[in-house]
């Protein structure tokens, strides 16, 4: 489990945790067989908790697909093998960007197809597909969590190139949106802006089997300046004097937080009330504010993009937080360890705490180039914190090369060993019931079914005793059967079933007899 230390690997997805409440040591070394005397059993290995996950972002075509205009079987195909690659890495989930600027990466009721698909806005892939709800389907397929990222407020990136289509906001719906900089954002002081976003994400929450809702850290835009380098106000005089004849008592400032705030409330109890076990997470900017802890200066997220995040957290509104802790361990001004330690103790509601990381540094060069080192070293940083279960790094692309190192390290040295997605009992939900277990075999091969009588299986947890040491693997739910080789059958077979918010049910035994 995180904060727990190392776990040692013994082989090929083959995982022994060591915790006191159990046992008191392990090791790597199979016991020896002495004629005549039984060995004693190893204590059956509990599983690790870890959330470890990847953004795949799809705005300028970063991570996916690699271009816009791919032909649909290119474009399965890339989207394939990101998701076999971050299974190969150790991974458990990914955040895959679905609306870059008020655009769809999926077949959208409300807003048009995105460019960054076809190369024209809101014309859909040829032959039609549908990107997220294949997405969905193959990341379930490998076991793996898919949460649908969102930009909730910028309407046009600054690298789209085809002119906005009749359906996209900022044709149909002009007033709710504003030119700032290079880029057109929705006004977030609008309340139909709002309620237009909120459609938009409640819309896929319905529609789509998604673990869960994600959004970034731009809500009001990072500020802008012109030739004179002079800070460009965020051009919202209209909704603000309308907010002042409405009677609004406080600052300009005071009033775009709380525009935000009840946004990120209101996003949370719709999700809820679509369906309660999406969990919903945000990944702010990772300094709240200059000076918390003392030692942390830097940009001020609460000032500046009016970006109350700490809130969201205390007042429990998100299932996680992803702070971007972007900052190496050494960098005083901006510690990791200190960073994701104050985040820590923000949390009197106990939500799950997975800070982001820059792994994207280590394919950088010169100066901001970081050792793979770096990055290992803040997943073992999360690790030691037992309130902080698991890291998501930026993004998938840093993943993909083994000439980074960053991904071969991860999943040689740290993520080894299989992980389960930590349980959101906040959610209720019910833990699987026990599984049932029937042994057959098939030309010399032993074969396990198992079954649950609930419908609620997302994961099969399977621990077998094979030669003296207990090997663990984890399978979708889908898969209902095990096949073993006639040479290797095991000694001992434990099942239990895993439910989508990560709650484990009571597992199954068998111990089978040696021989064919």
């Amino acid at each position: 489990m995180p904060g727990s230390g190392t776990f040692k690997a013994l082989g090929p997805y083959i995982s022994i945790v060591c915790a006191a409440l159990f046992f008191t040591s392990c090791g790597s070394q199979r016991p020896v067989r002495q004629v005549g005397v039984p060995l004693p059993e190893p204590p059956v290995p509990q599983m690790q908790r870890e959330f470890r996950a990847a953004w795949i972002a799809t705005v300028a075509n970063i991570d996916w697909p690699s271009r816009p205009g791919l032909s649909t079987t290119a474009q399965k195909m890339e989207l394939r093998r990101l998701l076999e690659r971050a299974r190969a890495v150790g991974l458990n989930a990914v955040i895959l960007q679905v609306r870059p600027a008020a655009d769809a990466m999926y077949d959208s009721p409300i807003e048009p197809w995105s460019e960054y698909l076809t190369g024209t806005m809101d014309v859909p892939p040829k032959p039609y597909y549908d990107p997220l709800a294949f997405a969905v389907e193959e990341a379930h397929r490998r076991g793996l969590e898919i949460h649908a990222w969102f930009n909730p407020f910028r309407a046009l990136h600054r690298t789209a190139t085809a002119p906005p289509s009749a359906r996209h906001v900022s044709v149909a719906f002009p007033e709710l949106v504003r030119d700032y900089g290079e880029q057109k954002w929705l006004d977030p002081g609008d309340p139909r802006a709002r309620d237009y976003s909120l459609a938009v994400i409640l819309d896929v929450v319905g529609r789509y089997d998604i673990d869960g809702v994600h959004l970034d850290d731009y809500f009001y835009p990072y500020e802008v300046t012109d030739d004179d380098g002079v800070t460009v106000d965020f051009p919202d005089d209209s909704t603000w004097a309308a907010a002042i004849e409405s009677g609004l008592v406080g600052s300009r400032k005071d009033w775009r937080r709380s525009n935000v705030d009840r946004f990120v409330e209101d996003l949370a109890r719709g999700i809820k009330e679509t369906k309660p076990w999406v969990r919903f997470g945000i990944s702010p900017f990772g300094i709240w504010r200059p000076g918390h802890p003392p030692q942390i200066e830097g940009f001020d997220a609460y000032d500046r993009i009016y970006a109350d995040s700490r809130k969201w957290l205390v007042n429990g509104w998100v299932d996680y937080m992803t702070p971007q802790l972007y900052w190496e361990i050494e960098k005083k001004e901006q510690s990791y360890p200190a960073l994701l330690d104050w985040w820590l103790e923000q949390n009197p509601y106990g939500r799950h705490i997975w800070p982001g990381n820059f792994t994207s540094r280590v394919m950088m060069t010169g100066a901001r180039q970081w050792a793979p080192t770096e990055i290992l070293d803040q997943v073992l940083v999360t690790r030691s914190r037992d309130r902080a279960t698991g890291n998501v790094h930026f993004s998938m692309k840093s993943l993909m090369r083994d000439s980074s190192a960053a991904a071969p390290a991860l999943a040689s040295q740290l993520y080894d060993a299989p992980s389960l997605v930590p349980e959101t009992g906040w959610l209720g939900g019910l833990r699987p019931a026990r599984p049932e277990l029937t042994v057959d075999s098939l030309r010399g091969n032993m074969l396990i079914e198992m079954t649950t009588p609930s419908s609620d299986t997302w994961l099969w947890v399977i621990r077998t005793l094979e030669e003296g040491r207990w090997v663990v693997n984890i399978l979708p739910g889908w898969k209902q059967l095990v096949e073993y080789p006639g040479t290797s059958r095991p000694e001992v077979v434990i099942v239990s079933a895993v439910s989508r918010l990560g709650l484990e049910g009571p597992a199954q035994r068998i111990d089978l007899p040696a021989g064919p």
